[in-house]
């Protein structure tokens, strides 16, 4: 790589460049070492004459969608206008935290930029120094945390609702089966059971035996979406994927974006971090675009007939952008429906109360689910549990949804 300008007479730009890469990551953003070189090569290109082509620059590099935008700005106007930005935000905290009252930080962009420069600015310190708070609550009460859109969860948030999905007990509504097992309390006589009980205790007194039907719960499927919309939300979703694996035999996820990959092994390691280290690293695609239709055809041709004969229950979680403008999702998700006991489609994108079905990989898929369901936040999780186990409903406005996707 040749040699950065460094014409700002500090010589450390380079280090500036990744102290600000790891800034944005402890705000949220999916920044790795790659990106850290990616903006390095950017601004020795441009250089730092101009701040508004250094600003540019690195927005090229470390930004992939709308939504991070407001929050990159932020860290950009932070931290390139003050080095010791750092320890004032962190001590204006700490002054709120010791008043007592509610830590007002601006909107959750900033929200999530303050609590990283704090991160960044204690690791700092000297030991004798260091000052703790427990903030597990201190943004909002238990209710607003479980409402909380995990889009703006702050890292910390995150991992305490990565924590209360893997404590989520997840039942399933039981199937009945063909086959039969011993019931005193059942309603159909058993023949055989009868007659061995009958030989054992002589012919002059005959005890009915009774059976019921035997029952289990269904396979479980889920086909996540890890395309870059829909990053952040697969990772909490992952959490709730390797909990339901660990509770229950027949779960099978498989993951795509351009293309289908299947990570049912990897959820079943006891340990939900080591589980989603070892798909980072398996997963290729991650970020990536999407192709819905060629993954769900691509699972009904190599997996379906091994996963779905026993009437299973597949949980799709999309937002429904296609990068193929919906081609051949109709067909392949008919015959996905027609495999399946049922289809719950998990959507992010209705969280918002004006959601309506434009875009033609949504109108595609909504007229052939049997649910529609948002999942942004904890209480869309337990909600979900609790479809699973046949505690709920469908979603009031399903069917409105539905009707508008097949009149268009």
């Amino acid at each position: 790589m040749p040699a950065l300008d460094r014409r700002d007479g500090s010589g450390r730009l380079p280090e500036n460049i990744v102290h600000f890469g790891r800034l944005l990551r402890g705000a949220g953003l999916p920044i790795g070492t790659d990106r850290i070189l990616q903006a390095l090569r950017a601004v020795d290109a441009v250089g730092i004459a101009d701040r508004t082509a250094l600003h540019a620059a690195l927005a090229a590099v470390f930004v992939d969608r709308r939504e991070q935008q407001a929050l990159f700005d932020q860290a950009f106007a932070l931290f390139w206008r003050d080095p010791k930005l750092l320890q004032r935000v962190l001590e204006r905290l700490l002054a709120g935290a010791r008043a007592g009252g509610a830590l007002k930080t601006g909107p959750e962009p900033m929200r999530r930029l303050a609590e990283a420069l704090g991160g960044d600015s204690g690791e700092q310190r000297q030991q004798g120094e260091r000052s703790e708070i427990q903030a597990s609550l201190t943004w909002s009460d238990q209710e607003r945390f479980q409402h909380r859109d995990f889009e703006s969860m702050s890292a910390e948030e995150l991992a305490a609702a990565q924590a209360a999905v893997a404590r989520m007990r997840l039942g399933l509504e039981q199937l009945r089966t063909r086959r039969f097992r011993p019931d005193p309390h059942g309603r159909r006589p058993d023949p055989r059971a009868t007659l061995r009980a009958s030989l054992r205790g002589g012919r002059d007194h005959i005890q009915l035996r009774y059976r019921s039907c035997r029952s289990r719960p269904p396979t479980v499927v889920i086909l996540c979406d890890i395309s870059g919309s829909m990053s952040q939300y697969a990772r909490i979703f992952l959490h709730f994927a390797h909990a339901l694996t660990a509770q229950r035999k027949d779960v099978h996820t498989l993951l795509f974006g351009t293309r289908l990959t299947d990570v049912t092994r990897l959820l079943r390691t006891r340990d939900p971090d080591a589980a989603l280290a070892g798909i980072g690293a398996k997963v290729s695609d991650w970020s990536g675009g999407t192709r819905i239709g060629q993954a769900l055809g691509e699972f009904n041709r190599r997996h379906a007939r091994r996963l779905l004969s026993q009437g299973a229950v597949i949980l799709l979680m999309t937002d429904g952008l296609d990068r193929d403008n919906g081609a051949g999702i109709e067909r392949e998700v008919r015959r996905l429906r027609r495999q399946a006991r049922r289809l719950i489609w998990l959507n992010p994108l209705l969280r918002y109360q004006g959601f309506e079905a434009r875009a033609a990989g949504i109108r595609a898929l909504l007229p052939h689910v049997d649910d529609f369901r948002p999942m942004h936040n904890l209480r869309s999780l337990e909600q979900l549990a609790a479809a699973l186990a046949g505690q709920a409903e469908v979603s009031e406005d399903f069917d409105a949804l539905r009707h508008f996707a097949r009149r268009r």
